[in-house]
């Protein structure tokens, strides 16, 4: 007996609803746990739900599919747009982002997301919330250069202390968190224990970037934002850029570089080769940075299952 075809179905999400794509047919349902069901009742079998990640409204009905053993992916919103220009479609609505879904499913045939630990995500959020705390830090900071009335410098130096300390409190949240986990507690040992490597960035890496010891050498460093892409065309051989993948990602290990070239022996050495090699330097520390990732993936793959 042959096994029935995937069938790939595109759900736009918004804050109120969600729109199902059925073949040109537009199903509205009230993005709450009653659509959820609703849903999911309405679903065929060998069902592959196709949405795009929307900052956290999708992640309820993520977990409602996954708890229901539905197949479903959460697609990088970029993707589906160039999709759509390829295809010349310019217009955006609801009902056309459904059915573009839908389009790029059967086109590309993503795989399968998986449910995040609930650790993880939780991980997550705190450090997202840090990272937009310490952009507003860095934004009074700039702006208290520029203040000359005393009473305002004092206010903005009372807003600056409350931001450091609730900022501090992030990171014992998070601290403890990796802690009362026993494989984050784990991976952040094996992380600290690296030259460079410091409770910030082991904890940045863990909540952003779970595929550590999973993927393969070019994965992780493409969806750190570290693989360098050819450009080429006929004889010219054009220079390689890093592009893409995950920025925040991409920043602490950087910073990580940063450190390592100076506490590091044999990452030292590595960045001086390279600059008496005629690599610039900025080029020379991405290369350590991508070097340092792989060596951080190679210790997570060791790791015993």
């Amino acid at each position: 007996m042959s096994t029935p075809s995937v069938v790939h179905f595109g759900i736009d999400l918004s804050k109120a609803h969600l729109d199902r794509d059925l073949h040109g047919r537009i199903l509205r349902l009230p993005n709450n746990p009653r659509g959820f069901q609703k849903l999911i009742a309405l679903l065929p079998p060998y069902a592959h739900l196709c949405m795009e990640a929307t900052g956290g409204y999708e992640r309820p009905l993520a977990d409602a599919l996954h708890h229901a053993r539905i197949r479903f992916s959460i697609i990088n919103p970029r993707q589906v747009r160039d999709f759509a220009k390829a295809k010349g479609i310019l217009a955006k609505t609801d009902a056309i982002d459904a059915r573009l879904l839908s389009l790029y499913g059967q086109a590309m045939l993503p795989k399968p997301s998986s449910a995040p630990d609930p650790a993880q995500r939780q991980l997550a959020q705190i450090n997202t919330l840090r990272d937009q705390f310490v952009a507003i830090q860095t934004q009074l900071i700039n702006a208290a250069e520029h203040l000359e009335v005393p009473a305002l410098k004092r206010l903005l130096q009372a807003q600056l202390r409350c931001l450091q300390k609730q900022i501090q409190k992030l990171q014992q949240l998070s601290g403890s968190l990796i802690k009362a986990h026993p494989i984050l507690s784990v991976r952040n040992t094996v992380l600290n224990a690296i030259g460079g490597i410091g409770p910030v960035t082991s904890s940045t890496l863990i909540a952003l970037l779970p595929e550590l010891g999973s993927a393969s050498r070019g994965q992780i460093a493409a969806l750190a934002g570290l693989a360098p892409f050819n450009d080429d065309s006929g004889k010219r051989k054009g220079q390689r850029h890093i592009r893409g993948g995950r920025a925040r990602v991409r920043r602490a290990l950087y910073m990580a570089t940063l450190s390592s070239i100076r506490c590091d022996g044999a990452q030292r050495a590595f960045y001086q080769r390279l600059i008496a090699a005629g690599k610039p330097p900025k080029v020379a520390l991405i290369a350590c940075a991508r070097k340092l990732l792989l060596f951080i993936n190679y210790k997570i793959k060791s790791l015993p299952a």
